[in-house]
């Protein structure tokens, strides 16, 4: 045998090598060239086949969460939470609608100068339209909902109903996607952190003893609500090309859709109450910059990543957050049906996220 057909014969060998290993990282759009060049030159013609339906039909794949996500989810709850109080104690200088409505247009100039200097501006070319609308519609749907819901129950009731979305979220991931349906054990989960949230609320007269709050059940509609619309927004967001949009591409077209709603319907529903004290300027900044930006970027964020039924679990935890704060700086009552409640919550939690990373360590031992 020649010493160039040896070379050709070490090099082809060689060739099929880099094309097995190729496979295992065919989502690196550079490594995709190097699986083509390569199985076009030396490799067999069915694993050239094989390895470009691969690429073609990979698509980027979801994790379990992580101790990372669980940190960063804990942070996004307490913001979260914080928020309903906040809107609620400055709505006497400043009307609930009024706050979300400036808040989101403000917000969406933020985020906006962000995208220039990131220059992903060209990602708004490859948006489905339709589904754009409706994130932004939905978005601004929630918090009208939640600000007139404000008017009639009190924040820690409003943080209750209105983080009810994860379950809406999961029923219909649980539809819609292979990846993101629950065992059993995590269902169990799901179930036991509702009833958490459930039993919260319990009490005389529906855990509201002040006079003001009579109508709180209204509230609580709203805020129930208020939910379901987050939860489709999760849905639209995860069922779409959305989901693979940049971070803060989606939450623009959120803050802007949103702030050309609310804004105009504070003025058309008499809303447009404000006196710009020192403490509405400082918790109106709280709102603006780490509500409706800083949070919402890390939480887009973590749905291009993590798996969105897990974090919506996760998100949970908000209720718990909302309460505390609710108590300690509105002195709503804290009864004891709360902690009863935050118990279940927090159990379901856990079963939810522990599951799934025992279910992890057993694939890999």
């Amino acid at each position: 045998m020649s010493p160039e057909k040896d070379d050709q014969g070490a090099t082809q060998h060689r060739m099929r090598r880099q094309c097995i290993v190729f496979q295992n990282h065919k989502h690196s759009t550079r490594v995709k060239w190097k699986i083509q060049w390569a199985t076009l030159s030396y490799c067999p013609k069915s694993t050239f086949i094989v390895i470009q339906e691969q690429n073609m039909s990979a698509t980027p794949s979801r994790r379990e969460v992580d101790k990372t996500a669980i940190l960063l989810m804990i942070f996004l709850c307490m913001i979260w939470g914080l928020q309903q109080t906040a809107i609620k104690a400055i709505s006497a200088d400043m009307a609930p609608v009024l706050q979300v409505g400036i808040r989101s247009a403000l917000a969406a100039l933020i985020v906006g100068l962000i995208i220039v200097w990131q220059k992903d501006y060209p990602a708004f070319r490859k948006l489905p339209v339709f589904a754009t609308l409706s994130v932004g519609i939905l978005f601004a749907l929630e918090f009208l909902l939640t600000g007139e819901g404000l008017c009639f129950t009190s924040a820690a009731h409003m943080s209750i109903f209105l983080y009810t979305a994860p379950i809406f979220a999961a029923l219909g991931l649980h539809v819609g996607l292979p990846e993101e349906r629950l065992s059993p054990i995590q269902w169990g989960g799901v179930a036991l952190a509702f009833l958490g949230v459930i039993v919260s609320f319990m009490g005389p007269d529906g855990g509201l003893n002040d006079p003001a709050l009579r109508y709180g059940w209204v509230g609580d509609i709203l805020g129930l609500l208020a939910g379901a619309s987050w939860g489709m927004t999760t849905l639209i967001i995860r069922f779409t090309s959305l989901s693979e949009a940049p971070a803060t591409v989606t939450l623009f077209c959120q803050l802007s859709v949103a702030s050309i709603i609310l804004i105009p319907a504070a003025f058309l529903s008499h809303q447009t109450t404000f006196h710009p004290t020192g403490f509405v300027v400082l918790d109106f900044a709280f709102q603006l910059v780490l509500v409706s930006v800083i949070s919402f970027l890390i939480w887009f964020s973590l749905l291009r990543v993590y798996l969105a039924s897990r974090l919506g679990v996760l998100s949970l935890m908000t209720p718990l957050f909302g309460i505390l704060f609710g108590a300690a700086l509105l002195h709503e009552t804290l009864k004891p049906e709360f902690l009863a409640g935050s118990a279940l919550i927090l159990t379901g939690i856990s079963l939810v996220s522990r599951h799934a990373l025992f279910k992890k360590k057993l694939r890999y031992t």
